[in-house]
C-alpha cells in the first residue's frame, strides 16, 4: 500500500481534459506567481491570523527503544 488514491476512469478523464484546457493553465500560473510574491512575514503572518482554525490535538503515541 503506497498510499497513493487509485482514480476512477472518470476522475482520469476529467484530470486530462482540465490539462489540455489552456485557460486552466494560465489560472494554475497565476495562482504560482502570485504565491511567490509574499514575504517570509507575509507567510508568519497568515499562519498567525488562521491557527484559529485548526484544531490542535497531539496523539499520545507509546514508543519502545526509543522508536516513535
Amino acid at each position: 500500500m503506497s498510499g497513493s488514491t487509485i482514480l476512477s476512469e472518470t476522475e482520469k478523464a476529467e484530470m486530462l481534459q482540465d490539462a489540455t484546457d489552456a485557460g486552466r493553465g494560465s489560472a494554475f500560473r497565476a495562482a504560482r506567481r502570485k504565491s511567490h510574491e509574499g514575504s517570509l512575514d507575509d507567510y508568519i503572518d497568515f499562519l498567525s491570523e488562521n491557527m484559529g482554525f485548526v484544531e490542535s490535538d497531539p496523539l499520545k503515541r507509546i514508543t519502545v527503544h526509543f522508536r516513535l
